[in-house]
């Protein structure tokens, strides 16, 4: 299981490397176009992908430093290294977003006449089709490794599509003499990079507090109440090592029962909740229930 947890991290690594590859491209392409036709939507949504080969840089060390195996230092291996990339990432993002921000305000508050070239406009479909086809790419890879890393990257490449689609109907604004338009889009794509880098913020710094979906939790703790042989949850609690779930619990069985018994209830326990829901490591305790 542990081996096959590797390989799907190993796996995953081609994902965000196609990542890489495509907004290294694309961001050059629009920044370029964005500049030399005076399009402030098409170069905001360059920035917006400078910072996304960040994320994808740090989502891809990330990969490889949780591929290496627990150590006298990391006893519990170093899964959430991915975790810890990502919440750099999110800085980096943030401060992108708002320059990006400043800048569009700064525009629009100043106003400006230049109209962009309607080539730019079709240069931002024609990246929107690209990115949509990435996220198709990293969302069938994410759903074959299980990766929540790579399904996140998708998620990001979809809304990167959008961008580009608002970015270009932006310009086409502009040619209908609604030069305001441009700036406007400029602002709402800065708003969207924040909103991505709040979002990835937010969850990174959840997991590595020790965060867990109380739901899934009660849903652990129907599953082992129906575990023959055990008579009460006394404590359940849960926690991630990158996108493993590690649970700790405490069951309460039949006093009379013997040690190997008792034992035999545990692994059952164990068993189901890996099985079931794919949980990487599960520790249980037993003590005896409180029988008149």
């Amino acid at each position: 299981m542990i081996q096959d947890k590797y390989l799907n991290l190993k796996l995953s690594e081609r994902g965000a490397i196609i990542s890489i590859a495509a907004y290294l491209c694309l961001s050059v392409l629009k920044l370029f176009i964005g500049f030399t036709m005076e399009s402030r939507a098409l170069r905001a949504d360059g920035f917006n992908n400078v910072t996304d080969i960040v994320a994808s840089v740090a989502v891809l060390i990330g990969l490889r430093l949780s591929q290496r195996p627990a150590d006298s230092d990391h006893p519990y291996g170093h899964w959430k290294s991915e975790t810890i990339a990502s919440l750099f990432a999110s800085f980096v993002m943030m401060a992108v977003g708002i320059q990006v921000l400043f800048d569009g305000g700064k525009s629009l508050i100043a106003g400006h006449e230049e109209t962009p070239d309607i080539l730019s406009a079709w240069i931002g479909l024609f990246c929107a089709v690209v990115m949509f086809a990435v996220y198709r790419y990293n969302k069938n890879l994410s759903m074959k490794t299980n990766s929540a890393s790579v399904m996140a990257a998708a998620k990001d490449n979809l809304s990167d599509a959008w961008v580009s689609v608002g970015a270009s109907v932006g310009i086409f604004g502009s040619q209908l003499h609604l030069s305001w338009l441009d700036s406007v889009i400029a602002l709402l794509i800065g708003l969207l990079i924040c909103k991505t880098a709040w979002d990835i913020f937010r969850e990174s710094s959840y997991n590595l507090s020790d965060g867990f979906d109380d739901t899934l939790l009660d849903s652990f703790n129907r599953i082992v109440l129906s575990v023959k042989g055990v008579e009460g949850v006394r404590d359940i609690r849960g926690r991630t090592y990158g996108n493993n779930m590690v649970i700790d619990l405490v069951i309460l069985v039949d006093p009379n029962m013997g040690l190997k018994e008792a034992h035999k209830i545990s692994s059952q326990v164990e068993d189901v909740l890996m099985e079931k829901y794919d949980v990487f490591d599960v520790h249980v305790h037993v003590e005896p229930s409180e029988k008149s």
